[in-house]
């Protein structure tokens, strides 16, 4: 049989050992030299798949009371005169007599349960019986051990293709390599090195001028630095969110029933801010699971909360709430126990695990951990709390910082003004005593104005036409006096209206400058001028009470204007206006006034330097600067997203269900457990909490977290896991092809201090990731699935990444970080199916529409399409490993889809802008600007074909070129020609539809 006939034979029997692999489990298996059976490798995995359904943990599906996941009961279980296995007698075990008998009724497993054994399979169980049938607990569940890293043969450790050990990482790797009869690959060239750590480590492609630079780099630390720069770019953040988000189902909607909206973007925020940050992951784990239960909590600890509440929800009218808050309970647990134990105790919920220990009192012992959440299980109208993007977050902190610096100024002034405003104190201090206290004029009516046109008024604030007249009628209602006897000597200020803003004058008449400190009262929002200064602009909302808020108003000497607006949302206004001090000075200032200017202390003149600082005359335009920049925090603030987040009450009742039966109570009420297998929780006998929960994963009691996220980080960097199975690391995933390797990374990454990017480093410095991932035959023939890394793996980008990189390519990238979801361009009519309400995708304008995939926004039920063609996950549920599929539709988005055709027009221009003058020189700089190499002699000649074809194709019809120049909303660039630019134009959505520009290598 011809090779190639043979080998597809083998995969489609899945029965033949071929080179030392299995093809049904693509493992790692012995290798022509390695004869001895491994339990958790070769034995496992088979019992797991064909007789653990009958045989295993499920008590209730057990037949013949005969346990093949436990080593006692296997060994000491006994029919007649045999026993199932007995080490090293295959004639006395019964277990091989039942898989290798030719009669069907006596056969297993039994023909009518769909499943069979390889003749391979029954092999390698009769190889493991007669070599004494040696057992090992599933590797898994046992505590990791950092053992040595293997010695390897002098000839591997540096060969003529370069050094082949950089750390230890490749100590492991070559140690395999070399049993296997391999030898490992050639370093790749420094352009795909950087493109691969780029794309890696941001998501984004390498300029042209980073990779120059890092050509032009002759010292022997250039790769370790350009890995430094990219794990301090503040995108390494989002390209590592990215396979967080599929994890813990992030999306912007609930996903059942109408899938409306939800306020959880900060949360995506919260990810990304942790991972540049290089937040620990027992940290990251602690916050997002039990962030609210901390001491004195953070907002940002807070905001990680929302992972609890990123399960589906449901607004249905029909909908019955036991059912729900059952669904509500199951996709916690499902998601808890994939993302950080890579276990599937969802599984268990509606009986016994069949494959791994986890019983249903597990399932739903975990479940009450999250019981004491507060929620509704339908129509869930929760908000959240408000808190800050990144970009706010970012902009806030600006301007306290220059809030600061102009309290510095006045406090102490500038050399420049000291004297003058020293000067111009003394006589202050001297008039100040027979000065009267501020007269307060009578209050104006301007309005109300309807709220959709608020800001009207604002050129007619100060030139009121008349004084209010309290029995009249205004378009929003009445305005009136009222007695309040809870106000010493103030009285309350009502109007009637809703929906409407209400802008009232007064002036105050004060004989110096200074100040005047203000009670105020609002059940709706105010804001106040004094002369033109914005001084206040609060959202109180919580009915008029004495002192809700204070304020300071700076009075200049003469008259002053004060201008005060009241919004309402509804409902009736109720505000008032007190003034609190006599003078306008305060106490502690007049006490320091009424001493005599030799005795006053250090203390005392500094305080009445301060007070006089904030009415100085000279230093007005710095008190009107920072008015102005303090009420820009409040206009910051009132942009602040809401953001869901847990809130922690009173628990609720938690049951095993009988078969997953919401509507059965009649099972044992539980209490929070991790399961039985890992022991118990030590809480001093209180009830375990989220945070005991959190602690307990991240703690050296729990030997799977370590290893189920450094597999994971392994698998983002060389394109499979090191088990493959990145969701179940349980009896029915893959034996790790290299398992004292991940023990090894598991062990360090607790001992860095769960250090994500020092692992991330780790993985990236190594020669196995910088290995060429152009295989040899050999390498293809005996390892196809490059499962022992003698060479780098290649894959297409990520959905987010393939759009970033045409973005990025083009020019239009938008690089802000943080925010609110964004829309770009999608079919019309995609969401006509979308009802209670009805919906219409609106595309974002001019920033916005350019932001990375990542901010995109995720309809659960209509994913975008243009990502989904790309195999991103809807994110119903944990995703913990993409698809990567092939298919021509992916083509058809590269060539047809709004976004990369505008971005081949945006190319396009820059083409023939920077490219050259003559074709040649254009085809070169273009092809160099999206995969960072220049073409060869035939990529060259076929680019500059189809550049003249076309060019000649939309010459003779302009108004083809015209249509195509005029997709997206970016503007074509003034004063080109448009034949040309349509020409270059497809030249540049050949170039984006390249292999090599969508594919990491």
């Amino acid at each position: 049989m011809r090779r190639a006939a043979r080998f597809a034979w083998t995969v489609l029997c899945g029965s033949v050992v071929l080179g030392g692999f299995t093809s049904t489990d693509l493992n790692a298996g012995p290798g022509p030299k390695e004869t001895k059976v491994d339990f958790n490798r070769d034995v496992r995995p088979i019992l797991a798949a064909s007789c653990y359904a009958c045989h295993g943990p499920d008590k209730n599906k057990r037949k013949a009371k005969l346990r093949l996941d436990d080593r006692d009961v296997a060994f000491a279980w006994q029919r007649g005169k045999r026993r199932a296995i007995v080490p090293g007698d295959l004639k006395a075990s019964a277990l091989v007599g039942r898989i290798t008998t030719e009669d069907e009724d006596e056969r297993m497993p039994p023909v009518d349960s769909g499943k069979s054994l390889s003749t391979a399979e029954v092999e390698t169980l009769r190889r493991w019986i007669s070599q004494g049938a040696q057992w090992s607990e599933h590797w898994a569940y046992v505590r990791p051990k950092r053992s040595a890293a293997p010695d390897v043969p002098e000839g591997l450790l540096d060969g003529p293709d370069g050094v082949r050990m950089r750390n230890d990482i490749d100590r492991f790797i070559l140690a395999r390599v070399a049993k296997e009869g391999l030898s490992p690959s050639r370093e790749a060239d420094r352009v795909t090195l950087l493109r691969r750590l780029s794309f890696d480590l941001t998501g984004l492609p390498p300029t042209t001028a980073e990779v120059d630079a890092f050509l032009a780099d002759g010292a022997a630390d250039a790769y370790e630095r350009q890995v430094e720069r990219l794990l301090e770019s503040p995108h390494y953040g989002e390209r590592m969110a990215i396979f967080w988000l599929d994890l813990v189902r992030f999306a912007d909607t609930r996903g059942y029933h109408s899938d409306n909206p939800r306020n959880v973007t900060p949360y995506r925020d919260y990810v990304v801010k942790s991972f540049n940050a290089n937040l620990s992951f027992d940290r990251f784990t602690v916050e997002q699971l039990a962030g609210d239960l901390l001491p004195e909590p953070t907002v940002w600890q807070r905001v990680a909360t929302c992972y609890t509440k990123l399960n589906q929800t449901t607004e249905e009218g029909g909908a019955q709430p036991k059912e729900y808050e059952a669904m509500n309970a199951a996709d916690r647990v499902r998601n808890v126990s994939v993302v950080f134990m890579g276990a599937t105790l969802g599984c268990a919920q509606c009986h016994e695990h069949k494959f791994d220990p986890y019983p249903s009192r597990d399932f739903y012992s975990l479940a009450a951990f999250f019981a004491d959440i507060q929620e509704s299980s339908i129509g869930d109208r929760d908000k959240g709390i408000r808190v800050p993007n990144l970009e706010q977050e970012e902009a806030y902190a600006e301007v306290e910082k220059k809030i600061a610096v102009l309290r510095k100024e006045i406090a102490s002034p500038p050399e420049s003004l000291s004297a003058a405003v020293a000067e111009s104190q003394r006589k202050w201090e001297k008039t100040v005593g027979n000065a009267k206290p501020p007269r307060l004029g009578p209050w104006y009516v301007i309005g109300p104005f309807p709220s959709s046109d608020l800001n009207k008024a604002f050129a007619h604030a100060f030139a009121p036409e008349k004084e209010i007249d309290l029995e009249k009628k205004y378009e929003g209602g009445k305005l009136a006096w009222k007695e309040r006897k809870d106000f010493v000597d103030g009285k309350v200020h009502s109007l009637t209206g809703s929906n409407c803003a209400t802008y009232l004058y007064r002036t105050i008449e004060s004989d110096t400058a200074g100040t005047l400190s203000v009670s105020l009262g609002s059940d709706d929002g105010f804001r106040i001028w004094v002369n033109g200064v914005d001084v206040l602009s609060k959202n109180v909302g919580r009915g008029v009470a004495p002192d809700q808020d204070r304020a300071t108003l700076p009075l200049e000497a003469g008259k002053n204007a004060v201008l005060m607006k009241i919004t309402n949302g509804g409902g009736g206004y109720g505000f008032y206006f007190r003034p609190l001090s006599k003078d306008g000075i305060p106490a502690a200032v007049r006490e320091v006034l009424a001493k005599d200017v030799g005795s006053r202390s250090a203390d005392e003149r500094g305080r009445l330097a301060a007070y006089y600082g904030k009415i100085a005359p000279q230093l007005a335009g710095k008190r009107a600067e920072l008015a102005k920049v303090e009420a820009r925090l409040g206009e910051i603030q009132k942009g602040y997203p809401y953001c869901l987040v847990a809130k922690s009450g009173s628990p609720r009742t938690v049951r095993v269900l009988l078969r997953g039966d919401w509507l059965d109570e009649s099972g044992e009420v539980v209490e929070p457990a991790i399961p039985g297998y890992f022991g118990v929780l030590e809480t001093g006998g209180k009830r375990a909490s989220r945070l005991d929960l959190a602690r307990w994963l991240v703690s050296k009691d729990n030997p799977l977290t370590a290893r189920v996220f450094v597999n994971r980080l392994w698998k983002l960097f060389f394109g499979v896991g090191i088990s493959k199975r990145l969701d179940d690391i349980g009896a029915m995933g893959e034996p790790p092809v290299h398992p004292e390797l991940l023990d090894w990374l598991a062990v360090g990454f607790v001992e860095s201090g769960w250090d994500v990017k020092h692992m991330v480093r780790l993985l990236v410095t190594s020669a196995t990731y910088r290995q060429t991932s152009v295989p040899s035959n050999v390498h293809v023939e005996r390892d196809p699935y490059n499962r022992l890394l003698a060479r780098q793996s290649r894959w297409r980008n990520d959905a987010e990444v393939v759009r970033d990189n045409a973005l990025a390519i083009s020019g239009l990238l938008s690089r802000r970080i943080g925010g609110s979801s964004v829309r770009p361009y999608q079919p019309a009519g995609y969401w006509v199916h979308l009802n209670f309400p009805k919906r219409r995708w609106t595309s974002d304008k001019g920033d916005d529409a350019y932001r990375r995939g990542l901010y995109t926004w995720w309809q659960r039920s209509f994913l975008h399409p243009s990502l989904m063609a790309f195999d991103a996950p809807n994110r119903e549920e944990c995703t913990a490993e993409r698809p990567r599929s092939n298919i021509p539709q992916q083509a058809l988005v590269l060539l047809n889809d709004p976004t990369y055709v505008e971005a081949a027009r945006i190319f396009a221009g820059r083409i023939v802008a920077h490219g050259g003058a003559e074709p040649g020189e254009r085809v070169r700089w273009a092809f160099r600007e999206a995969t960072s190499r220049v073409p060869d002699d035939d990529e060259l000649k076929i680019l500059l074909s189809l550049y003249e074809r076309h060019r000649a194709s939309y010459t003779a019809a302009a108004d083809s070129a015209a249509l195509l120049l005029k997709t997206g909303q970016a503007p074509t660039p003034a004063g080109l020609d448009q034949i040309e630019l349509a020409a270059w134009t497809s030249v540049a959505r050949t170039i984006l539809n390249l292999h090599e520009t969508v594919t990491r290598n």
